[in-house]
């Protein structure tokens, strides 16, 4: 069995009691591996009696003085990093690189990689140079590892008889939309129809019944009076027929229904009760002011006509200068609205009314013309009343709300608002690259679009790994190992060995590096640079890689073993039987070939 230098004695016990308890085994022997193989590169002419012996095994690396074809044990040096750590090391820093297929970069895979591709710089700091500026030859020295990667199949457009059937599909869900849609309007007829009937049906109950009867029927109905159900009647049927597609009527029945909707104005005022002249004038008031209105919006709706007719003539004679007329418009109408937003947010000027939020109170957002109206209302209620509520009772209090609407900005603000949507229609009609600023304000970016995976992206590139992981051989401290490296090794095993610097001299002309970790390309130009930094100048040396350093330490062991030698340096199972473990301990490590 081979074992490194100075194997504890428990370890060497304990291997002995499986080889001899379990294997029944008859004899055991104990050597140094990289002494079998220096003895037998030493039969090859590879080194001499005097020399070193490097080995760079899997797990250490030790090196180890010869003298006189003996090992120094007192002399020899270990760290505890070998081919195993670079292995490690590799796979850890392409797991970091490669996240996403950490899965195919297994432990196997590393060591398969580090074997094929790794190598020692002869100057680490100028080989990360060259991949930070060069980039040629960077990209000579580059390996790649590509994984399986199978092409996605193309998406072929679909054939009539899909575009069919999914038409089938979607019309079919529209009808079923479509029939949910008429049951429910149909269900909603038929509850309005009730509705109309059961109000009719109270009507004429109450057109026949007294006066207490009929106090007794709106109880029972839920309605207070007459006019409430005659409203009730008119909303129903206006509801029914909204809900049948039919129109709502000419403007003679509009005109009966607000003569029922006002049925005191055209009473005169000797037949009326002071509560029911109050009730006149509200009616009058109100009615005044409906038919105003409508006035008003027929009106709008013949200035829009006439407008639309002189902007069409505009848009004939000059389009380029009509499209600009209407970016400024739109401009100015925009910048508009955003003062009044502004104003709402911040408030006008400060009256100290601040709330606890930060923002403003409502004094602040009021302006000129609100605060009339408020100023208006507030002196015709207590002002000329002295404190009485006397408001309404004479004509000309009616003329407070003409002056009150006379500079409401409401109806300019809402004006303004039809205004730029209009424009803005034009505008997207015309210029086909218009956005407004609503819907720029609206418009949430795309998502990425997913691009589909290609052989480049299942390839895995090893530039710097290739001699970064086997620097630790010289550098144990990039993997948190504070010990020292191969080559100064060396210096530190020259200085254990108590003899003369002409025995050092002959000693270093004779080094061989043996182990598997040897086998890097580029190993012994830079370990006779590393080992140069510490021997004099010009002093004389020599490396030597073994022959086979895998297996040179087996051949070694195999001629020992057919020695007449090796009987003299066994254990015998008798020898274990009768001594224990105790016999391990004072047996010294074969090192005669």
């Amino acid at each position: 069995m081979t074992e490194c230098e100075c194997n504890p004695s428990f370890s060497r016990a304990r291997m002995s009691e499986l080889l001899f308890e379990t294997y029944g085994v008859p004899s055991i022997a104990f050597g140094i591996d990289n002494a079998f193989s220096y003895k037998y590169n030493q039969k090859l002419g590879n080194c001499n009696e005097d020399g070193l012996a490097i080995s760079c095994e899997h797990g250490t690396c030790h090196v180890v003085p010869f003298l006189k074809g003996q090992p120094v044990l007192g002399a020899c040096c270990r760290t505890n990093v070998g081919g195993f750590h670079i292995t490690d090391f590799l796979r850890q820093l392409l797991s970091l690189k490669y996240p996403y297929h950490m899965a195919s970069i297994t432990w196997e895979k590393a060591e398969e990689l580090k074997k094929e591709h790794c190598y020692i710089a002869l100057d680490y700091m100028a080989e990360l140079q060259i991949f930070k500026n060069n980039k040629e030859e960077a990209d000579e020295k580059m390996r790649y590892w590509q994984l399986p990667w199978v092409p996605p199949p193309k998406e072929e457009p679909p054939s009539e008889e899909e575009l069919a059937r999914k038409a089938a599909l979607k019309e079919k869900a529209s009808q079923r939309l479509r029939d949910m849609a008429a049951q429910k309007r149909s269900q909603k007829i038929a509850e309005l129809e009730k509705q109309l009937s059961y109000l009719e049906e109270v009507m004429e109950q109450l057109d026949e019944a007294e006066e207490q009867e009929a106090t007794v029927i709106l109880g029972r109905s839920g309605y207070l009076s007459q006019q409430e159900i005659k409203s009730a009647i008119l909303k129903a049927t206006q509801s029914l027929r909204k809900a049948k597609g039919e129109s709502n009527g000419n403007d003679e029945k509009t005109d009966a229904s607000a003569a029922d909707k006002y049925p005191l104005v055209s009473v005169p005022d000797e037949t009326l009760t002071p509560e029911q002249l109050k009730e006149k004038k509200k009616q009058i008031l109100l009615k005044t002011t409906t038919e105003g209105k409508l006035r008003a919006k027929q009106k709008r709706a013949e200035e829009e006509a006439l407008r639309e007719k002189q902007e069409e003539k505009r848009r004939a004679e000059n389009p380029e200068l009509y499209l600009e007329e209407l970016r400024a418009r739109y401009s100015e109408l925009s910048e508009k609205f955003e003062q009044r937003k502004r104003q709402k947010v911040n408030g006008g000027q400060t009256n100290g009314n601040h709330s606890s939020s930060g923002g403003v109170g409502r004094g602040e957002r009021l302006n000129a013309a609100q605060k009339e109206r408020m100023r208006l209302l507030a002196s015709a209620a207590f002002d000329r009343g002295k404190g009485e509520d006397t408001f309404g009772m004479r004509d000309e209090d009616w003329l407070v709300y003409n002056k009150m609407s006379k500079d409401n900005d409401d109806d300019s603000n809402d004006d303004d608002e039809s205004e730029l949507v209009r424009i803005t229609s034009k505008l997207q009609e015309i210029d086909p690259t218009f956005v407004s600023k609503s819907e720029a304000v609206q418009l949430t970016p795309e998502p990425p679009k997913v691009r589909p995976l290609t052989a480049e992206d299942y390839r895995i590139a090893i530039g710097i790994e290739r001699f970064r992981c086997p620097e630790v051989l010289f550098q144990p401290g990039m993997i948190g190992i504070d010990q020292a490296g191969i080559d100064e090794m060396v210096s530190i095993s020259l200085r254990r060995l108590m003899e003369d610097e002409s025995v050092k001299e002959r000693l270093c002309q004779s080094i061989l590096v043996t182990g598997g970790s040897s086998l890097f390309p580029g190993m012994i130009p830079r370990l006779e640079s590393g080992i140069r930094q510490y021997r004099p100048y010009l002093a004389p040396l020599k490396l030597v890689r073994a022959a086979d350093p895998i297996l040179d330490a087996w051949r070694g062991a195999a001629a020992f073993a057919a020695s007449s030698k090796f009987g003299k340096q066994t254990f015998s199972l008798a020898d274990y039987r009768e001594h224990g473990e105790n016999l391990f301990h004072r047996h010294n490590i074969v090192y005669s070939l």
